[in-house]
């Protein structure tokens, strides 16, 4: 292969940075922007050289070492130390101490470990926030010391703050964000690196790695710690998900080995015509036998059986494990990449946050006292400022939802308007149609919706957030993933929530069946609502994950061929010395699909075991072949996205809770086995069936003869007397036993389920007790390190004017 140039001319200094424009673009405003910016960024150091060997021309920049020890101190970047004395003994006891615990586990794990000849373990250093007086104590003869990652991030920074309008330096000519809006400059983006790239695909991004753990240290150095994070996540998750999906398929594997020990299944099977159940529609439908749904039983067994509630009590004890076990992880590898104590308070405010500061008339009268050139960012008031922005901002956000909640109502609406016109997908008595047949099309037809929805949303999400104050670009990341995301929960989730908290528990009976536009509302088959509810689930989460793995895996490949051609079209319709472009990474970049700050939101949503296996290495061959180089950027943890997840948990035990109470029968059979004492529940389907006289229809369902003849009663899923009772169809005594009973249940489960996570919670650590032993040691080094340095500058100092004085006492003495 030709070699890639990413090199000045004089073949020494690297290209770090790139801005392209245009060649036909010559406008004297844009070229007189084009040339004040690039003024500028020579005048705070940048190397620039040009190549205008194409239709596209590109500004190549390179950040000398005076530039980047200069903004290095600016933006407190923590860059490695010299040997200290006294490191190499803390390393070497948490070496010892970590081989006598896990030797013998580590063995398990070698066939998984990545090569160490190709990617050896980083030498663990002792990072500090540079400073130019301290110069010397930093490791700055390693050429690593300013990684790639970090000369990306400090080029970004100065880009972000340079005028490109002489004279009139506001807000409102600033930065390469703005000139990208006004396509000054047609792109702006850091380089690939070929020999690093490589690597990474190799070691990395290639599918044959899915067992192997990822090359952490390698993905920070070259994305930054923001992407690194993510991935680091994401491996973690998915190794931790490997437990709880063993204990799923043991569930199901109980349900299988069980399956004809249940007894519901057994009489419902062998019931043949000697239940019948009352019509399920108001008119034209007949009655129908409750062994119709002998499998549609069979199957829910696997869902609902006596391991349902061990398996939801050890889903809620693997989460809050999940998220503790994260954050000690997560600590140890920010303090490996020197980003420990990293906080938001460092980070510099957006240059479109002072625009906003600006263009407040409360604030700009203020700045018209102010020099130009100061740094002008005043506190912001809440309720006066702040408050009117993002209430309107959120209030849209339910109103966004509300439209989300009627995509949901209308979906109810037209399966109860299916059932009531007896469509023409089947039988609507049949159980096909009932379990598989309208629950999937529903599910399909909703799906859709909801990702129009969705993609509408998302743009409307970004226009209210920049309308807030968000002062840096953690605030605006996380203002915009909360409202994307609040969205998306209800957006994905609220048709599950219909089925597994409102179908089937408001119908009525069929005397009075409670009606929403004239239909009636749809009924849970014999056994409960469980078996649609995963159903559904099935097809929204496998639908979106299918659906997004297409777009993800082929968008990227379908636009990097697209601009290849548009290419070979253009390099036709040159010249010949225009042909002979040699090959270089600026131009091969360009024809990348632009690199998008969200891209990590919908990735943090796509979490499943199978997914994220292949997720991981289809997410980095994506990152490196068809997508350009990302901005670093600096983080201590996965931002907004725990705390989401820390909600998420609490929801999950709340839902968890409730869907047992009235989605099983587990709170019936119980009251069931308590009252009679029967514990073979033979008679328990029985028990759930109510009797109703079918002289008592106010309607008659039935047009014309039935084809079981005349009959006189019908059963129906309820808890209420028979007709011949002296309150016929109330409320009976088993039902409020049962009512208090659920939400007995609920009390107690929650309580417990939180009390148990509070104390493991508790019991693990945030930092692991080694972590914060090396913490504190290497602090105590660190300082102790720079007080000696200190002392000898001073006595240095001291000893030079002792020199110096006793040269001009000589001077002195001499004349």
């Amino acid at each position: 292969m030709p070699e890639v140039n990413r090199h000045f001319e004089d073949r020494v200094h690297g290209v770090d940075f790139v801005l392209a424009y245009y060649s036909k673009d010559q406008q004297d405003d844009r070229t007189k922007k084009r040339k004040i910016f690039e003024a500028n960024l020579i005048r705070e150091g940048l190397q620039l050289e040009y190549d205008k060997t194409q239709d596209i021309h590109f500004v190549k920049i390179h950040s000398p070492k005076e530039v980047l020890y200069r903004y290095a101190e600016v933006l407190k970047i923590k860059l490695p130390m010299k040997r200290i004395p006294g490191q190499s003994q803390i390393y070497e006891e948490d070496n010892e101490s970590s081989d006598s615990k896990v030797s013998s586990c580590w063995k398990l794990f070698q066939p998984i470990q990545n090569t160490a000849s190709i990617l050896p373990c980083k030498q663990k250093r002792i990072y500090a926030e540079f400073q130019m007086k301290y110069e010397q104590l930093f490791d700055c003869d390693q050429p690593d010391f300013f990684d790639a990652g970090t000369r990306i991030f400090i080029i970004n920074f100065i880009l972000e703050r340079q005028h490109f309008v002489e004279g009139e330096e506001t807000p409102n000519n600033l930065g390469i964000e703005k000139l990208l809006n006004d396509k000054v400059y047609a792109s702006a983006y850091a380089l690939h690196d070929k020999s690093n790239r490589e690597l990474l695909v190799r070691e990395w991004s290639d599918l044959a790695n899915w067992k192997h753990f990822q090359p952490l240290d390698e993905i920070k150095e070259y994305f930054g710690a923001k992407v690194a994070i993510y991935y680091a996540w994401l491996g973690f998750y998915t190794r931790m998900l490997i437990p709880l999906s063993i204990f799923g398929i043991l569930f199901f594997l109980y349900g299988f080995i069980t399956w004809h020990s249940d007894p519901i299944s057994k009489e419902i099977c062998n019931t043949n015509k000697t239940t019948l159940m009352c019509p399920q529609c108001d008119r034209n439908c007949d009655y129908w036998e409750l062994s119709k749904i002998c499998k549609t039983s069979k199957i829910n067994y696997l869902l609902d059986n006596n391991m349902t509630v061990v398996f939801a009590f050890f889903v809620s004890m693997w989460a809050v494990i999940n998220l503790e076990l994260w954050k000690r992880y997560s600590a140890d590898i920010i303090h490996r990449w020197g980003l420990t104590g990293y906080t938001q308070d460092v980070e510099h405010p957006r240059p479109q946050y002072l625009q906003k500061l600006r263009n407040n008339v409360k604030f700009s009268k203020k700045l018209e006292k102010q020099d130009p050139e100061s740094v002008f960012e005043p506190e912001v008031p809440f309720w006066s400022i702040k408050f009117l922005p993002s209430f309107t901002s959120y209030s849209i956000v339910v109103l966004s939802i509300c439209v989300s909640l009627m995509a949901v109502f209308a979906m109810v609406i037209y399966r109860m308007a299916q059932k009531a016109s007896r469509s023409v997908l089947g039988d609507e008595n049949s159980t096909t149609y009932k379990v598989m047949t309208l629950p999937i099309t529903a599910s399909i037809i909703y799906f859709v919706a909801i990702s129009i929805l969705h993609h509408a949303y998302s743009f409307l999400a970004r226009i209210l957030t920049n309308l807030e104050y968000c002062r840096t670009q953690t605030e605006y990341d996380e203002s915009l993933t909360i409202k994307i995301y609040v969205f998306q929960f209800v957006n994905y989730y609220s048709s599950l929530f219909y089925v597994a908290f409102l179908k089937g528990k408001f119908v009525g009976y069929p005397m009075k069946y409670n009606r929403i536009f004239g239909f009636r509302q749809e009924e849970c088959a014999p056994g409960g609502c469980l078996m649609e509810l995963c159903l559904q689930l099935v097809v929204i989460m496998v639908g979106k994950q299918l659906v997004y793995a297409i777009i993800e895996v082929s968008l990227p490949y379908l636009m990097r061929i697209l601009n290849k051609c548009l290419k070979n079209v253009t390099n036709i319709r040159r010249n010949s010395q225009m042909q002979s472009v040699k090959s270089n990474q600026w131009t091969e970049d360009y024809y990348l699909q632009p690199w998008a700050p969200r891209m990590l939101f919908a990735e943090y949503l796509e979490i499943a075991l199978i997914n994220n296996i292949f997720e991981i290495r289809t997410d980095a061959m994506k990152m490196l072949k068809f997508i350009r180089r990302p901005v670093a950027q600096r983080a201590k943890d996965i931002g907004v996205w725990f705390s989401i997840m820390m909600i998420v948990t609490k929801i999950a035990v709340a839902t968890s809770a409730v869907i047992i109470a009235y989605s099983t029968n587990l709170i019936p059979k119980m009251v069931y086995r308590l009252t009679t004492h029967d514990d073979t529940l033979k008679g328990y389907l029985n028990f759930t069936l109510a009797y109703f006289n079918t002289k008592d229809f106010l309607i008659p369902p039935v047009l014309g003869d039935s084809k079981y003849g005349e009959v006189t009663t019908c059963r129906y899923t309820e808890f209420r007397n028979p007709p011949d009772d002296t309150h016929p169809y109330k409320r009976p005594m088993v039902y409020w036993k049962i009512f208090m009973a659920r939400l007995a249940f609920i009390v107690i489960y929650q309580n417990v389920i939180g009390i148990i996570q509070t104390v493991i919670a508790w019991a693990i650590p945030d930092v692991s007790a080694k972590l914060v032993k090396r913490i504190k040691r290497e602090n105590f080094l660190l300082r102790e390190y720079i007080i000696e340095y200190e002392k000898r500058q001073v006595m240095m100092e001291q000893a030079e004017g002792i020199a110096d004085l006793l040269e001009v006492l000589q001077d002195d003495s001499d004349t």
